[in-house]
């Protein structure tokens, strides 16, 4: 699996997320503007040694790195308001689960271009804006791995 963070703005979430691609290997995809310098103390910390395990790419903007991507790459955008939720749907193994800032999201444009990649969390409080971004990525990309039976489970 692949994991897409775009712009990502807190170095905390963002090492969470690599460690837990790490733990996965799944690759973890770095779109700028990043909120932050690749050598923050905090983000390093939150990866812990996990860094030395894990495959990730940082790209200078999002047309790079579709540009790069293999043919038939799906990309899903996860978001709240999305018409599916994440576990209606079938994942590929080399699939890329795209998540936004976590001030703003994923900008508008770029979901309803995709609208059939788009995907939700189900939230249960109206007054809860969202998720931890750690969380958020950790609920569907364990999800789209049970799919695939947990490939390479040690």
């Amino acid at each position: 699996m692949q994991v897409v963070l775009l712009e990502p703005e807190i170095p905390p979430n963002t090492g969470n997320v690599a460690r837990l691609c790490a733990a996965t290997n799944s690759v973890l995809h770095l779109i700028e503007p990043l909120g932050f310098e690749i050598t923050d103390r905090q983000l390093k910390r939150a990866g812990m040694d996990y860094w030395k395990y894990l495959e990730w790419k940082q790209w200078p903007d999002w047309t790079a790195f579709q540009r790069a991507l293999a043919p038939k790459t799906t990309l899903w955008f996860v978001e709240c308001k999305g018409p599916k939720r994440y576990t209606e749907v079938e994942f590929g193994a080399n699939d890329c689960l795209v998540f936004g800032r976590e001030s703003a999201g994923i900008p508008e444009p770029l979901l309803h271009q995709n609208a059939e990649t788009w995907l939700r969390i189900p939230m249960f409080n109206s007054d809860a804006r969202s998720l931890n971004l750690g969380n958020s990525v950790s609920l569907v990309l364990y999800e789209a791995l049970r799919q695939q039976s947990f490939p390479g489970e040690v």
